[in-house]
């Protein structure tokens, strides 16, 4: 569908791309990873035609469509959002406000004619308005934004919009940078199941781990000028890169001793005589050999850790009977919160529910209409906005911003934080205007790290970081002793951080004593129960009736009644056939554990041995074994990653099978 061959590109005087190609077929999913500034845009630009190439080729098949989502800004003129949304093209538009203007009995606004509605029915009609009313909804837009002029609304709105669209629109390929950037969790979640059953090609570029993870079966790396393929997700691309790279480590370091050990002779010998034919040969044997180049580390990556704030007293943040509106718009009434020393709490719920708000108010930026604010003893606040911006003087150069601090910093400690976090040499007096998202997301971490507090409240805290620096973030804020309450849209982050959540809907908070997982476990069940009711029949569940299917009473409080005693055998007996079952089960299930650890060890002994073999210089003298042994060493590392797959889920269900 879209094939790139010999592709080279320099852009600011920098090369991105050096004879690089790639293919991407119907049914693709493909995630475009590299480190921030490695060209990921760039090749999107190239994709679309937006820039040319300085060699090479990009060919689409005939007819294919192509849908675009850029990562930051998108045009919007007076469309409604439902008519942005619904605007697969400006003939629809076009012709749906002559429809809907003559089905309001305005025909002559309209400029009517005989077959506009014949051509509206074909471009999709109504049940295309139908079909982008669910994707909005999905997006979390409320049915009262539907014919709203799109231009009201935030950028990120607005985006959500342009998403829909292209949702509705479904090209061939879909290419999306950054597509969750403005989106909620729920949205998020929504989109990702959406995505898993679209019908064309999807090539994006995220940092959100878990998105990838959940979405592509390959991920392409942009490295080195270089385009890397790799099978499977985001986790199996790190996995494979990792081997990749001590292979090749491996190879370079054995190639280099080789040579060592040749030019030794060479230097040892060459002069004399007798030797010297010797001494020539294995020059030239250093010659024809096939150099490996050296393995180049990643790019830089930022690294800190926050200072440990002096201790807080147990109660850090009370809210109490908090009222707060915008307008008519009542977010808050009578609503009460409390954190305690030492939680990492996770704000979930729809957008428009209040959460950023619960953190504003939490953080001060926010007064309440009503009710008060309590901060324990010896806490001090430090609040991370969504809108980096906000909290930032543009006018300024980082250097100047981060000097800025109620703390007695020299501007050397200044210029080694800065450091940290890749503002390096000029780059500390470029003015914070210019910045990019991702930059001004790290100089709001460093403006944390300077004025160091013992409440963090961050809104949003991983958009515009790339996958490296979210995990240096990440790790930092596991570290960190202090008290934490976020938003956040990455599923990856929660969970490594997360140890209470508080989900907030209609003005209202429900706390989850535990981590994500625990969240997810409530209220699955919440959902089930009420499934359970609402799918029984005259208030009987589903399992009760199941129960009476199998001659067991019912009462009227829906739980089994007594039988008579030939009941009760019959039952007993079919309890001792369903454990001979289970017992069955679960010894073939075993068998099948044990034949797949003794082909696991059979694999892990074959891997050592190939490895082993590698770092032996003698490998390197027959040509062509290193290759050979590096193909053998990859077909049992991909065997010993899909065993282990199956021994996982084989054993995870040995449990079930033991149960009573």
């Amino acid at each position: 569908m879209l094939t790139i061959s010999g592709l080279t590109k320099a852009f600011g005087g920098r090369t991105l791309f050096v004879d690089v190609s790639l293919q991407v077929n119907r049914q693709d999913r493909i995630g475009l990873v590299g480190p921030n500034g490695a060209g990921k845009t760039t090749l999107f630009s190239l994709i679309l035609r937006n820039e040319s190439p300085d060699d090479g080729e990009i060919t689409f098949e005939r007819n294919v469509t192509v849908g675009y989502l850029p990562q930051e800004t998108a045009a919007v003129g007076d469309e409604t959002v439902l008519e942005l949304a619904s605007g697969i093209s400006p003939e629809f538009v076009r012709l749906r406000r002559q429809v809907l203007a003559w089905d309001a009995g305005h025909p002559g606004e309209a400029d009517f004619h005989d077959n506009a509605h014949d051509r509206f029915n074909e471009l999709g009609g109504y049940q295309l308005d139908a079909r982008a009313k669910k994707i909005l909804a999905g997006l979390s837009f409320r049915e009262s934004d539907f014919h709203r002029p799109a231009r009201e609304m935030s950028g990120g709105w607005v985006m959500r919009a342009h998403l829909a669209r292209l949702l509705v629109q479904e090209p061939d390929l879909l290419m999306l940078d950054e597509p969750t950037n403005h989106l909620d969790l729920e949205a998020l979640l929504w989109f990702q199941d959406y995505l898993r059953n679209y019908p064309g090609a999807i090539l994006m570029i995220s940092h959100d781990r878990e998105f990838l993870n959940q979405l592509v079966a390959s991920v392409v790396e942009i490295r080195l000028g270089k385009l890397v393929r790799y099978r499977g997700n985001y986790d199996d691309y790190l996995e494979q890169r990792d081997a990749n790279e001590a292979q090749l480590l491996a190879a370079y370091k054995n190639q280099q001793r080789e040579i060592g050990r040749l030019m030794e002779f060479v230097v040892r010998f060459r002069a004399k005589n007798t030797k010297a034919t010797q001494a020539q040969a294995k020059l030239k044997q250093i010659e024809r050999m096939e150099k490996i180049e050296a393995p180049v580390g990643d790019e830089e990556q930022i690294s800190f850790s926050f200072p440990q704030p002096r201790r807080s007293g147990l109660k850090v943040i009370t809210l109490k009977n908090i009222h707060h509106a915008y307008g008519d718009n009542v977010v808050y009434r009578g609503m009460n919160f409390q954190a305690e020393r030492g939680q990492r709490i996770v704000l979930v719920g729809p957008n428009g529910a209040g959460k950023s708000t619960l953190l504003k108010l939490l953080a001060g930026i926010l007064t309440a209409q009503s009710g008060a604010r309590v901060l324990g003893h010896n806490v001090k606040a430090g609040y991370y906005s969504q809108n980096r911006v906000d909290t930032l003087r543009t006018e300024l150069t980082v250097l100047d911003e981060a000097l800025d601090t109620p703390q007695r910093v020299t501007e050397q400690f200044v210029r080694t934080v800065l450091g940290c976090f890749l503002f390096r040499g000029d780059d500390v007096f470029k003015k914070v205007g210019v910045l990019s998202g991702g930059e001004k997301s790290r100089l709001a971490l460093v403006k944390l790290l300077l004025d160091p507090p013992n409440l963090i409240l961050m809104d949003e805290p991983t958009t515009h970081l790339d996958i490296p620096s979210i995990d240096a973030l990440a790790v930092a804020l596991d570290q960190y002793e202090g008290t934490l309450i976020f938003i956040s849209h990455d599923v990856y982050f929660i969970r490594a951080l997360a140890n209470h959540v508080v989900r907030v809907s209609g003005g209202q908070l429900t706390h989850y004593p535990g981590d994500y997982q625990y969240y997810l476990d409530k209220t699955s069940a919440v959902s089930e129960r009420a499934a359970l009711t609402s799918d029984g029949r005259d208030g009987v569940s589903p399992s009760q009736t199941s129960l009476r299917g199998r001659g067991v009473a019912i009462n009227q409080r829906g739980t089994a009644a007594s039988r008579p005693s030939q009941d009760r055998r019959e039952q007993k007996r079919l309890e001792a056939e369903q454990r001979q079952a289970r017992s069955r089960e679960r010894q073939a299930q075993k068998q099948v554990v044990n034949r797949l650890e003794k082909e696991i060890a059979d694999l892990e002994s074959r891997q050592a041995e190939l490895t082993a073999a590698l770092e032996k210089p003698e490998t390197y003298e027959k040509s062509g074994a290193a290759q050979h042994i590096n193909r053998e060493l990859t077909d049992v590392m991909e065997s010993l990653k899909r065993l282990t797959t199956e021994w996982e889920q084989a054993a995870s269900t040995l449990p079930e099978t033991d149960s009573p």
